[in-house]
């Protein structure tokens, strides 16, 4: 690839991000963070397999080896896909579209986190809203009643889970099914959330991982908001089901499929890759309870094979059901799944009824003094 190639394709991928940052500009900064990362990840994903498949055009796509023309492949930067995302307006999905046409006959290499395996399924679980309520009760209860250390200034949230995901992919105009491998996710955050550090192999193109801390590359330091919460942030919202509840419809407007479905994701999002205060969690359930459409799955599995019960709902959209797991006896929170539940139309109708979207469950989450400390290592 010559110098001004080069430069014409960076330019393009410019030019397509910004026409996608003013389409999403609605959405506030952690969704807006997530589509974006979410488009970019399946760029790239699209560009390896284009290139692995091949084996020409300057790269056979292998621990970064050149190709038939010794050209060396460009550096591919993987993003996690945290969970599915909503669909995007028509004109983000063009430039993502313009963009990959621009990034595909650019090189590839192969990534630690990149898979193109089959996708992840599971047996459907019978759903009944009959118990819904009583059973959230009893979660509530359990989380108000645990142990739930206090962050302090200068210390970190430390969460370690296990993820998957399987997508949509489409190169040439074919589309398949492809998944992310199961792995080992751990991120640190300060209680300011100004500070943090993540490793992923999805992710990141160190194993030592790489920096979360604020300001970012743009110099901006975002403020927390319920899609990208900071411990502080968390301990300051009301702990009134209903004023809460509230609160999460009128800030998510306009957000998802419906507001019922967009406020159950959010309350969901707070529960796992955060520390939300104890009181706050059990207000959480609280006010799931009070929207309609939830609910149990007598049984369901977390990414690390545990079995537990559910309290789900269903999105008639994208006939995906997001189901939040805990344990049976103990009422503990153990991860999160999205199956697929029902047939849809277009490419998404690749993914077929049992299909699992995306799948989690926490490991470890606990209170440290430092980045890259680890509760066997924090004294």
């Amino acid at each position: 690839m010559n110098a001004n190639t080069s430069r014409q394709n960076a330019a393009a991928w410019e030019e397509g991000a910004q026409l996608f940052d003013r389409t999403t500009r609605d959405l506030p900064p952690g969704r807006h963070q997530f589509h974006k990362e979410r488009m970019m990840a399946q760029i790239h994903e699209t560009r390896q397999t284009e290139h692995t498949a091949t084996g020409t055009n300057g790269t056979n796509g292998v621990n970064g080896a050149t190709g038939a023309n010794g050209a060396t492949p460009a550096k591919a930067r993987r993003f996690r896909l945290s969970r599915p995302a909503i669909a995007l307006p028509a004109l983000a999905a063009t430039v993502a579209a313009a963009v990959i046409a621009v990034v595909v006959t650019s090189g590839g290499e192969s990534r630690p986190g990149l898979a193109t395996g089959p996708a992840l399924t599971t047996t459907i679980g019978v759903a009944s809203a009959e118990g819904a309520p009583r059973l959230l009760d009893e979660i509530a209860l359990a989380a108000a009643d645990g142990k739930h250390p206090v962050a302090k200034p200068g210390q970190y949230i430390y969460i370690e889970s296990k993820t998957a995901d399987t997508f949509v992919r489409t190169v040439d105009g074919e589309s398949s099914l492809a998944s992310y491998a199961l792995h080992t996710r751990q991120v640190w955050e300060s209680p300011d959330g100004t500070k943090g550090w993540l490793i992923d192999p999805a992710v990141n193109d160190s194993s030592e991982g790489e920096t979360l801390s604020l300001p970012d590359e743009q110099g901006n330091t975002p403020r927390a908001t319920l899609n990208a919460p900071s411990y502080d942030y968390l301990a300051k919202l009301t702990t009134d089901p209903d004023t809460l509840l509230a609160k999460i419809y009128k800030e998510t407007e306009g957000q998802g499929n419906t507001p019922d479905q967009q406020a159950f994701a959010t309350i969901g999002d707070l529960l796992g890759e955060s520390y939300p205060p104890a009181e706050l969690v059990s207000a959480l359930f609280k006010a799931a309870a009070k929207i309609p459409g939830v609910v149990v799955v007598d049984d369901a599995v977390d990414a690390a094979g545990r079995h537990g019960v559910a309290v789900a709902r269903l999105d008639e959209t994208s006939g995906q059901r997001e189901e939040w797991i805990f344990d049976k006896k103990t009422h503990v929170y153990l991860g999160e799944r999205i199956v697929q539940v029902n047939r849809v139309s277009g490419d998404d109708g690749l993914i077929k009824p049992g299909t699992i979207v995306f799948t989690s469950a926490i490991m470890k989450r606990a209170i440290v003094d430092g980045i890259k400390q680890t509760p066997s290592h924090s004294g």
